[in-house]
């Protein structure tokens, strides 16, 4: 890729391409050398598409109260189906258990320590 990129004039978008792999080369390599990690994040860029795309439509909730109400939901959601979780039953069972559940204990709540009830 060396050789390549000194055949190629600056500034041109080949070479932008080839100046971002070569910066980012032991990164993009990685996945050689250790045979757990994935050769692509497709996983992960599947599982925060929804948040990405949300991003857009949350410019229109109405308030910027409105818009961090509606990403702390976003997130909550997100967290249960990451754990495991069916984000209905989660959020319907901390919802039920909200009003009568100890302030000292809503930790027990979140999304990674949630039993059902």
């Amino acid at each position: 890729m060396h050789q390549q990129r000194q055949k190629i004039p600056n500034g041109s978008a080949t070479a932008k391409v080839i100046d971002y792999s070569l910066r980012r080369w032991d990164a993009l390599t990685r996945f050689l050398e250790d045979g757990d990690l994935p050769i692509d994040n497709n996983w992960v860029e599947d599982r925060i598409r929804p948040i990405a795309l949300g991003r857009q439509n949350w410019v229109f909730t109405g308030s910027l109260r409105a818009g961090k109400r509606a990403a702390a939901v976003m997130s909550l959601i997100h967290s249960a189906k990451l754990n495991g979780h069916d984000p209905y039953a989660y959020i319907r069972d901390v919802l039920t258990r909200l009003p009568t559940h100890p302030a000292s204990h809503i930790e027990e709540l979140l999304p990674h320590r949630w039993q059902q009830s």
